[in-house]
């Protein structure tokens, strides 16, 4: 088995904003992967976050998980809850309900919720985990880990985690009354999704379909590289990439 977690990657309208928001906020670094309907920078915790032009994005609207619901938001660690905070409303950001005194909910240029929690060992921003909402975050853990290759590392009443040594962490918050996305319904749209990247792709789409998988349209075969979509057990978009830079 040979797959690894690649790309997170965050659906906008604009391009250009959501991505400078990101770069000044956290010093994502953009590479070259780049285009006019996709912006790649390095999130430097070993996966990239990119951003995906949706012309027709529908936002989430926090705290509403039932008509227009978040399905994954991004965690930053920051060194100062109050100074990332001023920072991130000041690059664009809309403070949204919910938070602590340990954590901020902001929404991104883009609409997408995400928390700024404080972290007594940071130094900088920086990409603490991704959350992905689920029905039941047990059931979500044992799937990607088996994708994944990882080790559950926590399981609780509001969900469970995976990570590896050398990966980003990966959330799965229990919603209750949780409303999957309906991929390519533009209605009920993905939010995110993640890129993960394999060698053998035909023996690892024989490995995800057998694990609770189904195949969805889209996709694009290539000698060089590729993509091709699928939704987990939970209706969450993602794709099995091969040959990527």
């Amino acid at each position: 088995m040979s797959a690894q977690l690649h790309t997170l990657v965050i659906d906008a309208a604009d391009l250009a904003a959501t991505a400078r928001f990101y770069q000044e906020l956290a010093g994502f670094k953009e590479t070259a992967d780049t285009d006019a309907d996709w912006i790649t920078m390095d999130a430097a915790v070993g996966v990239r976050v990119a951003i995906q032009r949706a012309p027709d994005h529908v936002p989430p609207r926090w705290p509403d998980q039932q008509e227009a619901p978040q399905q994954f938001h991004l965690d930053l660690q920051v060194p100062d809850l109050a100074t990332a905070t001023e920072r991130a409303v000041a690059l664009g950001a809309v403070r949204l309900d919910g938070g602590s005194d340990r954590h901020v909910v902001v929404a991104d240029p883009a609409g997408h919720p995400l928390c700024l929690c404080a972290s007594d060992g940071a130094t900088g921003v920086a990409l603490a985990d991704v959350a992905i909402d689920v029905p039941d975050g047990r059931a979500a853990a044992r799937f990607y880990a088996a994708v994944l290759g990882q080790e559950i590392t926590y399981e609780g009443d509001e969900g469970a985690m995976i990570s590896a040594s050398n990966g980003l962490p990966v959330m799965f918050q229990n919603v209750a009354g949780y409303q999957a996305p309906r991929w390519p319904d533009r209605a009920y749209p993905q939010q995110m999704h993640l890129d993960i990247e394999v060698d053998d792709v035909d023996a690892e789409q024989a490995r995800v379909l057998a694990a609770g998988a189904t195949t969805l349209p889209g996709g694009q075969d290539g000698d060089g590289g590729g993509f091709r979509v699928f939704a987990d057990p939970f209706g969450h978009p993602f794709c099995l990439v091969w040959g990527q830079s």
